[in-house]
């Protein structure tokens, strides 16, 4: 025990978290003792780390198999439990497997067995069906955000998979919504439920902005303008509106980000890694980003589409005052059109006019070498401070991928940082650096 304890300090200390919240503690000790478990709580709330923590505590170091499944609903809900595990720093393998991603690149990576495996349910059934690993020292299952996996058709091939773990012992089911029916194939026997969704804050402030056109794109400019470079999200029904809002951005001068099921993969991972390090402080987007996803704390959120049900607007609202922060969720509507009837308690802003917004702070270097090259993320800062000569508040948020990382660094130095890096040795290796 005494070695568990150290363990978790030890964890917790890399990932620069000084003590957990209420409902991570309740849940480690919940899940620690039980056998089945429900976690219920809000999109931000840190649920992750809650059901990691216990699951590396009971993982067999001198076992070379997979011993824990984690299914989740999406390629980025996916790649967030993989950075996270990661940055534990526990010693233990972990492998993300999702659609949308190259076959031959799971092959390798699952020629060395990893002690936790991460992956969408028909990207994990595909590997079951094929053999490419043994199912039988699986013990843990993870269902993160569970009810998403059932709504996005998902069911069939959980069942599948699950059907196929024969020394199952502990299943953890974690979701940001109330009252889901859990199918019986889950056999979830006997299980507690943590439920935190009661004690959502109510610093979130949902307020009305009013357009005097059907066409609510200049009064969009106004809101964005007054809320200056603060982060957000503005939130769409359509891919169509996505394209359509962005172009008026463009036009506008306002860098954003976008991001939709359309998209092809690596430009969706790209746009919310431009997101997280301050490349992009707005992002437009469809649904796809209410949750299960790794972007950072928002001061504000748009629906500038108004949701058609009270889930996804329930949703979209999590992405903002979240934990202990403050946030705003505006609803953009226009004169003569009706809120629905879950959209209650919103008065109508005042949006100062006047406010500005000022170029993106940070831009981002593509850097050609990654973990598979042995290298860390000290390497990449010693590369940036030794031969670039930049400080330490202009190295920014290093994200290190398997072939290769991205840098955020000031806009203003990028390409005189480009000129000098360019084609440098790192680890042995000649790598190039762009901005992306």
């Amino acid at each position: 025990m005494a070695n568990t304890i150290k363990n978790r300090e030890d964890i917790l200390q890399k990932l620069n978290i000084h003590q957990l919240n209420p409902m991570q503690e309740e849940a480690l000790s919940v899940i620690e003792n039980t056998t089945n478990t429900v976690l219920l709580s809000p999109t931000g709330t840190g649920k992750t780390l809650a059901f990691l923590l216990p699951l590396i505590d009971r993982l067999n170091p001198d076992l070379e198999e997979i011993q824990a499944l984690i299914l989740v609903p999406s390629r980025e809900l996916a790649i967030q439990i993989e950075q996270v595990i990661r940055s534990m720093g526990s010693g233990y393998k972990v492998n993300a497997v999702y659609g949308g991603r190259s076959m031959s690149k799971d092959k390798i990576e699952l020629k060395h067995t990893p002690a936790i495996l991460i992956g969408t349910p028909g990207r994990i059934a595909d590997h079951f069906d094929n053999e490419r690993f043994s199912t039988n020292f699986i013990k843990t299952l993870v269902l993160d955000e569970f009810d998403k996996s059932l709504e996005t058709g998902f069911e069939e091939q959980m069942k599948y998979i699950i059907g196929l773990l024969p020394s199952l012992n502990r299943r953890i089911l974690t979701s940001a919504t109330q009252g889901v029916t859990i199918p019986k194939f889950v056999r979830l026997d006997k299980a507690v439920t943590i439920n935190f969704l009661k004690e959502t804050t109510n610093k979130l402030a949902v307020k009305t902005v009013v357009s005097p056109n059907r066409d609510k794109l200049r009064t969009l400019l106004n809101l964005l303008n007054y809320e200056g470079n603060s982060p957000g999200i503005i939130f769409c029904n359509l891919r169509e509106s996505i394209k359509g809002v962005s172009k008026f951005l463009d036009k506008n001068n306002i860098t954003h980000g976008c991001f939709h099921g359309d998209m092809e993969q690596k430009d969706r991972e790209r746009s919310l890694l431009k997101f997280r390090n301050g490349t992009y402080d707005v992002i437009v987007a469809t649904d796809l980003a209410a949750r299960g996803i790794d972007i950072p704390e928002m001061k504000y959120i748009i629906h500038y589409e108004l949701p058609y049900k009270k889930e996804e607007f329930i949703h979209r609202n999590g992405r903002t005052a979240r934990v202990n922060s403050k946030g705003t969720a505006y609803v953009l509507k226009w004169e003569e059109e009706n809120l629905p009837d879950f959209i209650k308690n919103a008065p109508v802003a005042k949006i100062n006019k006047t406010g500005t917004r000022k170029p993106p702070y940070w831009t981002t270097l593509f850097i050609s070498g990654g973990r598979k090259d042995k290298i860390s993320k000290g390497d990449i800062a010693g590369l940036f401070f030794k031969q670039g000569n930049i400080n330490k508040d202009e190295l920014g948020v290093i994200e290190l991928k398997q072939d290769c990382t991205f840098v955020s660094v000031p806009a203003t130095i990028a390409p005189k940082l480009v000129n000098k890096l360019n084609n440098t040795r790192l680890k042995k290796k000649k790598v190039r650096i762009s901005i992306i």
